[in-house]
């Protein structure tokens, strides 16, 4: 199943989690993406790990549904 998401450019990373966090909007819902990433918070966000990220997301969408508005992403 092909999905289209429109991702939002607010990435953050928790600490605490050690996990990079933005939102998106799949078909009118606003879902929040976490990825577990070895990037860590210093790291920049390049447009070429943003674009990673959205193929990561999209092929996670290939076969699963987000869970409370959740996608979570294991790199």
């Amino acid at each position: 199943m092909n999905q289209s998401i429109l991702f939002n450019d607010d990435h953050h990373y928790d600490t605490s989690k050690q996990q990079w966090i933005f939102t998106g909007s799949l078909s009118g819902e606003q879902v929040t993406v976490v990825v577990e990433s070895i990037l860590h918070q210093h790291s920049k966000v390049t447009d070429t790990i943003k674009f990673d990220w959205e193929i990561l997301v999209e092929d996670w969408l290939e076969h699963n549904e987000p869970v409370s508005g959740i996608i979570e992403i294991k790199e």
